[in-house]
């Protein structure tokens, strides 16, 4: 995994999400989805390149279920996109780098 994915949970999330000065990618996961590992590698290589200008996050749902109610997860994995502290993107389900790319070049 890369050094860059900051691991939040329900009592790091405001702090490290909504109140960042910069955007950030919010990946909500947990050990047992088999698509949210295969996109786990996805989410490091996000976060090698655009580490700089966006923060890259993972929740585990299992372990932060307020959070993830809080956010209306229903399916795993969702990706959600922060810009000033509001939901500004979402994806769901395994999808390529290329989509993350494209969310982030529009933030």
């Amino acid at each position: 995994m890369s050094e860059k994915v900051i691991h939040v949970d329900d009592g790091s999330f405001k702090e490290i999400v909504l109140d960042s000065e910069i955007p950030v990618l919010v990946d909500f996961w947990a050990s047992w989805c088999g698509p949210c590992l295969a996109l786990a590698p996805v989410i490091d290589d996000i976060a090698e390149e655009f580490g700089k200008t966006i923060k890259i996050c993972k929740l585990n749902v299992d372990e932060n279920q307020k959070t993830a109610m809080q956010y209306g997860i229903k399916g795993i994995p969702t990706v959600l996109f922060f810009k000033g502290g509001k939901v500004v993107d979402q994806s769901v389900g395994l999808v390529p780098k290329e989509h993350f790319k494209e969310i982030i070049g529009k933030l």
